[in-house]
């Protein structure tokens, strides 16, 4: 077996901003919260603009093991102007405690639990042409005014 060393290059650092939480409570699926985007910002050597406000959600899953589930559409608009569709899913984990903290919108530091995120790309700029090719992991911090990740293409 060929054991092979995980490469990234970074490609943003995002700030997504959130309108108030709906919480539609206990679903079939489990707690489930919709968190409107109201927009933000993005910037990275090769591309940077912003988060289109009213343009995006995420449809956060409370799961029965205590962890959150996110599901998240938002279209993307590049300094230049092309627009970019940013589709990701990822898990946040973390003890009651810092899950409690996070719920009252307190400042947590992001090594007191897990935030990863998979984003995908969907744009037809023939500049940034190269984002519906490439697979992406995010490294998220959940702030009390929204989130910030920093995403890295994996090469």
């Amino acid at each position: 077996m060929h054991v092979c060393d995980l490469k990234s290059r970074h490609l943003f650092t995002m700030t997504i901003h959130l309108h108030a939480i709906q919480d539609l409570g206990d679903t079939p699926a489990g707690n489930r919260r919709v968190v409107p985007v109201s927009g933000g910002e993005f910037q990275g050597e090769r591309l940077r603009g912003e988060i289109l406000p009213h343009a995006g959600s995420d449809l956060l899953l409370g799961r029965a093991d205590g962890s959150f589930q996110q599901d998240v559409r938002m279209l993307l608009r590049t300094d230049d102007g092309a627009l970019i569709l940013m589709t990701y899913r990822g898990v946040r984990h973390a003890s009651p405690d810092i899950n409690a903290r996070i719920a009252r919108g307190e400042s947590v530091a992001p090594s007191a639990y897990y935030l990863r995120t998979a984003p995908f790309f969907e744009t037809s700029s023939p500049r940034y042409v190269w984002l519906n090719k490439i697979v992406s992991v995010g490294i998220g911090e959940r702030r009390p005014e929204g989130v910030t990740y920093e995403v890295f293409e994996i090469l």
